[in-house]
Order: C-alpha cells, then sequence, then structure tokens
C-alpha cells in the first residue's frame, strides 16, 4: 500500500504519533567528524502537540508543537514540511 506526503498545513498527526517525516536540506553532522555531515530529510519522530506554552520565547518564536526525535534529531515545529503514518 502506498503512502502520500501530507503537509503539515493540511493535517498534523496525533499528539504523541511517531511517523515519518520530511525535513528540507537537514544536515546531521557526524559525532567525533569535524564540520562533517550528511544529509538527512527523512527521519522518524514522535509529534508532540502543544509542547510549548503559546506566550513563552519559545513558542513565539518556533510555534506551540514540536517534534521529538532521537538523540539530536529533534526539530522545531516550522522545520517539518511533511510527514507520514509509519509503514506498517
Amino acid at each position: 500500500m502506498s503512502q502520500d506526503w501530507i503537509s503539515v498545513l493540511e493535517q498534523l498527526p496525533m499528539d504523541g504519533q511517531r511517523v515519518l517525516v520530511f525535513v528540507p536540506n537537514n544536515k546531521h553532522f557526524l559525532p567525533g567528524k569535524s564540520g562533517e555531515f550528511e544529509m538527512r530529510e527523512v527521519m522518524i519522530m514522535k509529534f508532540c502537540e502543544n509542547f510549548y506554552p503559546a506566550e513563552s520565547e519559545r513558542g513565539v518564536k518556533y510555534g506551540v508543537h514540536f517534534w521529538s526525535g532521537e538523540g539530536n534529531s529533534n526539530c522545531f515545529f516550522h522545520a517539518v514540511t511533511q510527514w507520514m503514518p509509519l509503514p506498517e
């Protein structure tokens, strides 16, 4: 069964749902390598609805929602453009 990417402007995952996300031009810096990186535009992340209070500094700057990843792969809400459910 083929899945299509869903724009975050059209629909959001459920709070706490782990999904595939697309983050354009996402550089993942390699540990122990001085400035070396690889492009990782597709990752598994968990959607965190209303993570920041709306009136907080981060809520105002980045938006109230957050994408939680593994290790250093967390993303502020505006970084992710599309998502899709994990394949079965």
